[in-house]
């Protein structure tokens, strides 16, 4: 499979228009060979009441990133994908800045996607170390 990052980074940036990743100002930055990268800054929108990044926030942008890779590997025509079940440990707390999110495919069969999304602070550092199972569907005929 060949990328055009471009491409998939507008399109992605595209189909977040009105909805929670636009809410949360999560944008696509970087794309390639099976992975995807988005960035979320880290404000008091996102905190949690301590001040610190919520840690729902950081799975949406897991969620976010990992479901929006999926759609480089189906048939958008009659293919879509849904995220089953995804699992977080939140390793290091952050009040400020941004973070992001690297989706990494685990597994890509015909039926289920895994992927491995790192949650990172600008500096590097691990923050959140994510996975999430999406399913595959066929599209109903409307």
């Amino acid at each position: 499979m060949t990328i055009d990052k471009d491409k998939m980074l507008e399109y992605c940036n595209q189909f977040s228009k009105n909805t929670l990743m636009e809410t949360l100002n999560i944008e696509f930055i970087d794309a390639g060979e099976g992975f995807l990268v988005a960035k979320m800054p880290v404000n008091s929108s996102v905190h949690q009441p301590m001040g610190l990044l919520h840690g729902g926030a950081s799975v949406a942008l897991a969620e976010s990133v990992g479901s929006a890779a999926s759609h480089f590997f189906i048939n958008d025509k009659n293919q879509e994908v849904r995220g089953i079940e995804i699992s977080a440990n939140h390793l290091k707390s952050i009040r400020e800045g941004f973070v992001i999110g690297t989706a990494r495919i685990i597994h890509k069969g015909r039926s289920l996607h895994l992927w491995e999304i790192k949650i990172t602070d600008e500096a590097g550092n691990l923050v959140s170390l994510c996975k999430l199972t999406n399913m595959v569907l066929t599209k109903e005929k409307q």
